[in-house]
Formats: structure tokens, C-alpha cells, sequence
């Protein structure tokens, strides 16, 4: 009895280091992604949110929790905090909030609602969510780059884990 017992916490422990090497491979992609931009006002608006979203669909809520916002300080890093760290923090806290949504949504009512859902949450919430540190014109401002750098994100996600999907890579 006691054998097994060690072969499952043997097998805990591989799953474990299994889910942390592709967290921090789909942590890497997110690197490349934060140096493709998309000009904004802010200048952290770029791809690295999209393998977040990939790996919410496809490895979980929480690992594309995970991801998705250290893609965001990678991004915001690249550009120097321009919003300040506690304010990147928050909106770190925010994309890792709308990965989670995003695959909930997903299982609930399939890829395209999720698809929706995560451009109006990343885009539009997102903009309003800077309310309170930028105004209403700042609001304004943004919310169009964002919503753009939101569909190109999630595009690409949707995209990519309906190719793999059903296959032995996911």
C-alpha cells in the first residue's frame, strides 16, 4: 500500500513539472508577443495576451490565468510601466480575471461566444476599468486600440486551439 501511495504522488509531482514547463513556455511566447506592438497611446498594447488565452482554452483557467498576466508585465516592462507598476498590476489582475471568463465562456456556449465575450471584456471593460486613473477622454482614447489588440489576441487564440484541438498536443 505504501508503494502506492509514492507512484501517486510520483505522478502529482510529474503533472506538476509538466504544467509549469508549458506555463513557462506559453510565459515565453508571451515575451515574443509583448515585443509585437500595436501603436496606442499607451504603448503596452501588443500580442502577448494572445498565448494566455491559448492556454486558458486549452491547459485551464488557471495556468492562462497565470500566463496571461505575466504577458501583460513582460508587455508593460518592454515599454518602461508607463502607467506606473500598481496600475499594471491591476490590469495583470484584470486579463488573468478575463482568461478565466474566457474559458467558462468557452465551455458554457462554445468558442465563439467566448470569442465575444473576451474582446468586450479585454476591450471595452478593460478601457472602462482606467476610468478612475485616466478619465473619461483617456477612456475614450484607448478603447479603440484596445479593442483591436483584444481581437487580434483572441482571434489568434480561438484560432490556434481549433486547429489543435482533439489532438494529442492539447
Amino acid at each position: 500500500m505504501n508503494n502506492l501511495g509514492t507512484e501517486k504522488n510520483l505522478q502529482r509531482s510529474a503533472w506538476n513539472v509538466k504544467r509549469l514547463a508549458i506555463m513557462a513556455i506559453f510565459i515565453a511566447l508571451s515575451a515574443v508577443g509583448a515585443l509585437i506592438k500595436i501603436p496606442s497611446p499607451v504603448g503596452t498594447i501588443g500580442l502577448d495576451s494572445a498565448a494566455g488565452f491559448f492556454s486558458a482554452l486549452a491547459f485551464g483557467g488557471l495556468p492562462g490565468a497565470i500566463v496571461i498576466a505575466f504577458g501583460h508585465m513582460l508587455s508593460s516592462a518592454v515599454v518602461g510601466f508607463p502607467l506606473t507598476i500598481p496600475i499594471h498590476l491591476y490590469v495583470a489582475l484584470q486579463m488573468a480575471l478575463w482568461a478565466v471568463a474566457y474559458r467558462w465562456v468557452n465551455e458554457k456556449l462554445g468558442l465563439i461566444p467566448a470569442v465575444i465575450v473576451g474582446v468586450i471584456l479585454n476591450g471595452v471593460v478593460s478601457s472602462f476599468a482606467m476610468l478612475p486613473f485616466m478619465g473619461m477622454g483617456g477612456v475614450m482614447g484607448l478603447m479603440p486600440f484596445l479593442v483591436v489588440g483584444a481581437a487580434l489576441n483572441v482571434i489568434i487564440s480561438a484560432v490556434a486551439y481549433k486547429a489543435i484541438k482533439g489532438s494529442r498536443l492539447i
